[in-house]
């Protein structure tokens, strides 16, 4: 992995501080593991109006209706146990499934830029709270969360990691979080280039 970390290095900007520089997978899981709690909440809001949880929150329209979700990102969509469509919730609850597996050789990354889309959205709506699930709520569902505050919010895989890690603790497998690293790299290598006044704009558009 010391090569993901040179090559991540070299994308980043003069002005990235040394937290920012991408770190290694036994890295990040160190950081996982030193937030890891022998008790995890059902479901913390982990960003504002943006609230991360298991299944037995996503399957109770009473406790929805509590917390006042308006729409719910379902990342076990079609998976054992997992209510969670269109009629489930009705007209009161907008809904987005993702299919995904919790197992590291899940391509997860197929989905970041069309749920992170989803969150963001949703959390432009004004009064709209958003709950982000799977079935712990600590793998797919934290792993699209981490996504999207990359993506929309342009903080690092490791500022994400740690602005989740204020309200709950996360552990996405070791696939998903090499699939996090790449997106972290292409995201640095993005904003690098738009930095550059020679940057040709021939390259493939996003």
């Amino acid at each position: 992995m010391a090569e993901n970390t040179e090559k991540c290095s070299s994308v980043s900007r003069a002005e990235d501080s040394q937290a920012d520089t991408c770190p290694t997978i036994a890295q990040l899981q160190s950081l996982l593991d030193s937030r890891r709690s022998s008790f995890s909440h059902r479901v913390d809001e982990v960003w504002p109006n943006l609230f991360l949880g298991d299944l037995n929150t996503a399957n109770n329209r009473y406790e929805l209706w509590k917390l006042g979700i308006t729409h719910v990102l379902n990342a076990a969509h079609g998976r054992r146990y997992s209510e969670g469509n269109p009629e489930f919730y009705g007209t009161t609850i907008i809904y987005h499934g993702v299919p995904a597996n919790d197992v590291p050789e899940f391509d997860m990354s197929k989905y970041f830029y069309s749920a992170s889309e989803f969150i963001h959205r949703a959390l432009i709506t004004p009064g709209a709270r958003l709950l982000v699930h799977c079935v712990v709520g600590i793998s797919r569902s934290a792993t699209l969360v981490l996504a999207y505050l990359m993506i929309h919010h342009q903080l690092s895989l490791v500022q994400a990691i740690h602005t989740v890690q204020k309200n709950r603790w996360i552990s996405p497998n070791a696939g998903f979080l090499r699939q996090l690293l790449r997106l972290d790299e292409d995201l640095r290598r993005t904003r690098l280039n738009k930095t550059r006044p020679e940057t040709s704009h021939h390259g493939e558009e996003a």
